[in-house]
């Protein structure tokens, strides 16, 4: 057994010179690129059917990340202003420095981001149960709906 082994590792020409006489087949039969293609396709299925779902969720979870760094960017604001902007600045407000923000020479963010649907995020003042709401329409883009259409708004 060792001498076929060693045999096997070091004369490259051992294997081919045994079964010479026989020719090797080339490629694969039809029988088993179907059974190959088959497989691919219930792992595809089966992976879509458990992931598909989660990214609905994700995208609202993302919203709600974005609302946050935005409400915690509306705080800083008015801590330096000593009030939230109006509805007709809006977010736009975090984005440009503002006048009279002792020496500030940025925004209170770089830019603003859209929502995971690729919408402007919404801004108003007052609020519904508070000073002010930042919100997104949810995948619908229309107020209202229900689970993943439901607007998102921070908490």
């Amino acid at each position: 057994m060792l001498r076929f082994l060693f045999r096997l590792f070091t004369d490259p020409a051992y294997p081919a010179s045994k079964y010479r006489d026989k020719p090797q087949p080339n490629g694969f039969t039809l029988v088993e690129m179907m059974v190959t293609l088959f497989i691919l396709a219930l792992l595809t299925t089966v992976v879509a059917i458990n992931v598909l779902p989660n990214q609905d969720k994700a995208m609202v979870q993302k919203a709600k990340a974005d609302i946050a760094v935005l409400g915690q960017a509306m705080e800083t604001y008015r801590l330096d202003n000593l009030t939230y902007p109006d509805a007709g600045l809006g977010l736009q407000a975090l984005v440009t420095p503002p006048a009279g923000a002792g020496g500030r020479t940025e925004g209170y963010i770089k830019k603003l981001p859209n929502d995971p649907w690729n919408r402007p995020y919404q801004y108003s003042n007052p609020g519904r149960n508070g000073a002010f709401d930042i919100y997104s329409l949810g995948a619908d883009g229309a107020p209202g709906g229900e689970n993943e259409n439901a607007d998102i708004y921070g908490e």
